[in-house]
């Protein structure tokens, strides 16, 4: 095993011991694909994406199952696994996610930007994952995708749609029309199908609360920081981890050189604690995004709430299964017994919220609680709802194949892949 296969298999223990997501898989030709509209995968928090060296020792979707993209792909559906900064707010995901879906150089928006002080642009993708995107094909008809989110990047792809389809008026009010990015000015509801979120924590979960309690969330951003600071400087990012943070200039473009200081780099992002996804994660953090997303009601909205706990009635408590990942099961128990009352918000965490995934509540899964929602029917699926799929059995690492049954895995894809191809225009 060479050196560099060796870093491989270190980083992805590293990645997975610290409840962070792994790998992704590549873009691949397909020759006849099942689908008009390509899927768009996007990862979690601490995930990465298809381009990225992790990818060959284990991909995030698919994880120790094997790639899921490319099987899905073997069985003719386009699929592409995007890649985002892995701690960076859901507004820089979104235009992140943007950029490298239509191929464009990252815009972070001026507004944004200042309001952050961070770089307004960032890299450009001249490789487009889907070159005709949001385009009229020889039928008239516009080219359309599925996104699909993990965790955290569920609220990554509703952000997206909402800027598509609704833009920004903070950036439109300062931003010359012909310098601003198309993301920003609103009007693409057609260029998205569906939208499917998977483990999100649409409504924050409670694993926040023993976190904050303990002063580790702080901790926990600051050594995030400083592990970006120096592997984003050194060689390895890009060929191993991309951290997208060279807004910040925590990370450095791939193949591109200079940077400001890191110690001022670190003090600029600890600074900007709202531009962060350790913000947008938390209670309020999530109300902010909830309140500024409005359903489309032109695209179909899919959500896969998992649980690796079982009730235990006599205590009225959830209890972790015995297969739940071990790194997680702390968390899953704890989660289970936490029945309280949010003192600044007022808001009721009870029994209903005891099942979990070990790192996100069922019941904040299912929905976010200021949009409609229905449960599934597949003889009357419909636009502009939430359609809730009924309650998956395993944690939040199981949703994306962690130490979980590959065919098991690969069935629960190639059956949402099928079931998203097959919607009606």
């Amino acid at each position: 095993m060479n050196i560099k296969k060796v870093i491989s298999f270190v980083m992805a223990l590293v990645m997975i011991f610290s409840v962070c997501s792994v790998g992704a898989s590549a873009k691949n030709n397909i020759s006849k694909p099942k689908n008009d509209a390509p899927f768009i995968f996007v990862h979690g928090l601490n995930g990465w994406g298809g381009a990225e060296g992790i990818d060959g020792v284990i991909p995030y979707w698919g994880a120790t199952t094997g790639d899921l993209m490319r099987y899905l792909q073997y069985e003719g559906y386009e699929c592409y696994s995007a890649s985002v900064g892995p701690v960076n707010s859901a507004w820089d995901r979104a235009c992140e996610l943007y950029a490298q879906i239509i191929g464009a150089r990252v815009d972070y928006g001026e507004a944004h930007s200042k309001e952050f002080n961070h770089e307004r642009y960032g890299r450009t993708y001249y490789d487009a994952l889907v070159p005709n995107w949001g385009e009229l094909d020889e039928s008239g008809k516009i080219k359309q995708i599925h996104l699909i989110g993990h965790s955290f990047g569920g609220t990554t792809v509703r952000l997206l749609i909402q800027l598509l389809t609704e833009g920004s008026a903070e950036e439109m009010a300062v931003t010359p029309s012909d310098s601003i990015s198309g993301l920003f000015t609103g009007g693409k509801f057609e260029w998205v199908k569906s939208a499917t979120a998977i483990c999100t924590p649409h409504n924050s979960a409670t694993v926040y609360y023993p976190l904050d309690a303990l002063g580790l969330i702080d901790v926990i951003a600051l050594a995030s920081y400083l592990y970006i600071g120096v592997l984003g400087r050194s060689p390895l990012n890009g060929e191993l981890v991309d951290f997208h943070m060279e807004q910040y200039g925590l990370s450095e473009i791939p193949g591109g050189k200079g940077s400001i200081g890191l110690f001022k780099a670190i003090k600029n992002v600890l600074a900007n604690k709202k531009d962060s996804s350790s913000y947008d994660l938390t209670p309020e953090g999530t109300l902010e995004i909830n309140e500024s997303i409005d359903i489309s009601e032109d695209i179909y909205y899919f959500s896969y709430p998992f649980s690796t706990t079982k009730s235990v009635d006599a205590l009225g408590i959830e209890v972790p299964k015995i297969k739940t990942n071990p790194v997680i099961f702390l968390t899953a128990m704890i989660m289970g017994v936490m029945k309280f009352k949010d003192p600044d918000t007022g808001f009721v965490y009870d029994e209903s919220w005891l099942a979990n995934d070990a790192l996100v509540n069922t019941e904040s899964a299912k929905y976010p609680f200021d949009e409609p929602y229905t449960d599934y029917d597949e003889n009357n699926v419909v636009k502009g709802v939430w359609n809730v799929m009924p309650v998956s059995d395993g944690d939040h690492g199981t949703a994306i194949g962690l130490f979980a049954d590959k065919e098991q895995t690969q069935a629960f894809y190639l059956e949402m892949c099928e079931m998203l191809n097959a919607l009606p225009d």
